[in-house]
């Protein structure tokens, strides 16, 4: 991607270095709440949130330290910002055609474990989209793992994480989120996770949408880069990581997508630039 000379978002929290360590006492499992939708891109299975929460049965507390980030992370750092800034303007001007006013989300930078407005939460979770705080989270740390444990890498894939993310704030700005999660209680598990499926195709189309603005407006992108995304896309299926981590997938537990979904509505974004199109929530299950 093209990013020399664009601008830095000022719409972030840089908490790194700030430690936080498990005490004795404190909260127990049931006042681990994560407000909003976490967005496991490395697999996005329940028991991932599980793994989370049992880290934090004990209580914890925050510590300061000097912390000097690798100049590897920095650089994360600083074209992170851009990405997110990049979004701002997107956004604003799409919400705008539309006479809405886009308020950004804030980007959280941590490392290892970080406390959201609804409890702790865990780099293990990947990067994750906080509705309780309207903040995206990322330990940096993820971008590496993608290469490492997917073989996913690229500037543009890194980009689709984070628009993926605010894409999530999209649909909150736009109540679609809300609702979403309110059916979600109402219903089985399986139907559940269906929903849960149309909103991340959706988040992934919008992360599509973005991309087509942001080229037009800076000439962003490069040759390979929407290559990159739908590889990553691909990778991030829940067919794909199931038959990767177990050698078969079960698709009543999907709560992503299969990889040829994701792949499918990222490019659907990312060729009609038209946020209108990305209704994932009328057409059958079967046909998404």
């Amino acid at each position: 991607m093209k990013l020399d000379g664009r601008r830095q978002s000022t719409n972030v929290d840089d908490r790194r270095g700030r430690s936080t360590v498990k005490t004795a006492g404190g909260i127990g499992l049931g006042g681990i709440v994560i407000v909003g939708i976490i967005t496991l891109l490395l697999g996005g299975n329940p028991s991932d949130v599980l793994r989370v929460a049992s880290q934090m049965g004990a209580g914890q507390a925050t510590t300061e330290s000097t912390y000097t980030p690798t100049a590897e992370e920095e650089a994360l750092a600083v074209f992170s910002k851009q990405i997110l800034a990049g979004t701002e303007d997107v956004w604003t001007k799409i919400f705008a055609q539309s006479g809405l006013t886009y308020e950004p989300p804030k980007l959280v930078l941590f490392t290892d474990y970080v406390q959201t407005a609804g409890g702790m939460a865990s780099a293990a979770s990947g990067p994750f989209y906080n509705s309780g705080d309207q903040c995206v989270y990322i330990d940096l740390s993820f971008f590496r793992d993608m290469k490492k444990d997917i073989g996913a890498d690229g500037d543009f894939a890194y980009a689709y994480v984070i628009a993926h993310e605010v894409g999530h704030h999209v649909q909150y700005l736009l109540g679609t989120l809300q609702q979403a999660h309110q059916q979600m209680q109402r219903v089985s598990e399986k139907e559940s996770n269906q929903i849960s499926v149309r909103l991340e195709l959706q988040a992934d189309f919008y992360a599509g949408v973005w991309a087509y603005y942001d080229n037009k407006l800076f000439g962003s992108l490069e040759p390979g880069d929407i290559e990159e995304g739908l590889a990553v896309a691909a990778k991030i299926g829940d067919d794909y990581l199931q038959k990767k981590a177990r050698g078969y997938a079960v698709p009543d537990s999907f709560n992503h997508g299969t990889s040829a979904q994701r792949s499918r509505w990222l490019q659907k974004g990312l060729k009609t630039g038209d946020p209108n199109q990305g209704d994932t929530f009328s057409p059958a299950y079967n046909q998404l």
